[in-house]
């Protein structure tokens, strides 16, 4: 596959279901795209092997300081800011761990840098602007499997020997070369011809959802399906804190809300201190020593 052959990409390929798209009413275009969507959680499940292998690797990594860089150009860089923007009120994570990088910096969020994702050089020197090291773990988003930036990022991270993962909506796709995982998600040809913000957009949205959830849940940031680790930055999450406290502890609402506030709203204190009997010193050094788990937490007391 040549790197300039576009049109042999399934991305770019034309949809001959939507091939009258303009001819149709609002309800027409809308159940048209519905149905297409409707396509992708099915192209994820045939890839959650290689997703699975990739948390595997994620966490390792982060388990031993390193940290998690999402590397994209356009629709695909900004997917990757989005996903690493939700972890740290979703699983209390300092903004270092995961990080997420568009081609052309943080102007091309919301206009396009023009020339930045053809730049396989761009690509190289962010890896050394971002300080990626040797015990990171980046991440290489290009729909198309082509993008020269993201080549460029991957390949120097290769270099440096940082671990890799590849998520594109295309096979073969150039970005796999040399990755420790390969992630394509082929989604079919778009509604709207190359408009890889749809269904593409939406296959990676899902991949990156799954990298960072199911690692924070291995590194104990979750405790049963609760956000024990949600940082309490407003009214909805602060009661959302006493809810947690009380759905783990059987608390009242009135002994959850003192709870949060003796523990400065950390979940987590707040449910060894109750489920332990510990001050909020003890619960605190209880979940240092365990990494934050509370299931081992409660067994050190055990």
């Amino acid at each position: 596959m040549n790197l300039e052959n576009l049109q042999a990409l399934t991305t770019e390929g034309k949809n001959e279901s939507s091939s009258e798209l303009d001819q149709l009413s609002a309800r027409g275009i809308v159940q048209m795209m519905n149905d297409e969507d409707k396509k992708v959680p099915y192209a994820v499940e045939c890839v959650l092997d290689q997703v699975s292998n990739a948390v595997e690797v994620i966490t390792q990594a982060l388990e031993k300081g390193g940290r998690l860089f999402y590397f994209g150009a356009g629709t695909s860089g900004r997917l990757g800011i989005l996903d690493a923007s939700e972890c740290p009120p979703t699983f209390g994570t300092q903004p270092e761990l995961v990080q997420g990088v568009i081609a052309g910096g943080p102007s091309a969020m919301v206009r396009a840098v023009e020339g930045a994702e053809d730049s396989f050089e761009l690509g190289k020197e962010d890896i050394h602007k971002y300080g990626v090291t040797k015990n990171d773990v980046v991440v290489g988003i290009a729909a198309s499997g082509r993008t020269p930036y993201v080549l460029g990022v991957l390949a120097e991270a290769q270099k440096i020997e940082a671990k890799t993962i590849a998520v594109s909506c295309n096979k073969p796709s150039f970005i796999n070369e040399g990755a420790d995982v390969a992630i394509n998600v082929v989604v079919g040809p778009e509604v709207l011809t190359g408009s890889t913000r749809l269904k593409a957009g939406t296959a990676q949205k899902l991949v990156l959802n799954m990298l960072t959830t199911a690692t924070m849940i291995r590194l104990g940031k979750v405790y049963g399906n609760l956000m024990v680790s949600v940082q309490a930055t407003n009214l909805k999450l602060k009661e959302r804190v006493k809810r947690i406290i009380m759905e783990v502890t059987g608390a009242s609402y009135e002994e959850a809300e003192q709870l949060a506030d003796q523990a400065d709203g950390d979940a987590k204190t707040a449910i060894i201190m109750k489920l332990t009997g510990s001050s909020r010193e003890e619960a605190t050094r209880l979940l240092n020593v365990t990494n934050g788990r509370i299931r081992e937490a409660i067994a050190q007391v055990d």
